[in-house]
């Protein structure tokens, strides 16, 4: 099954798309999964974050 894709058009500053490029060239280096894509590696810290939040929240409850 394939996933639904939404394309997202954000502006960022040049800062934290230099953090990003650095950021998917660590994913490059350290995956073994082939070509990585700046969408993939953000897909990721958002999940990685919503994790962090949603245990935060039980915790708290």
């Amino acid at each position: 099954m394939e996933e639904q894709r939404i394309q997202l058009n954000v502006r960022i500053t040049k800062e934290v798309y230099e953090k990003l490029d650095e950021i998917v060239e660590y994913y490059q280096e350290n995956t073994k999964v082939g070509r990585i894509y700046k969408g993939d590696v953000l897909m990721d810290i958002i999940e990685k974050s919503y994790e962090v939040m949603e245990k935060q929240k039980s915790r708290q409850r």
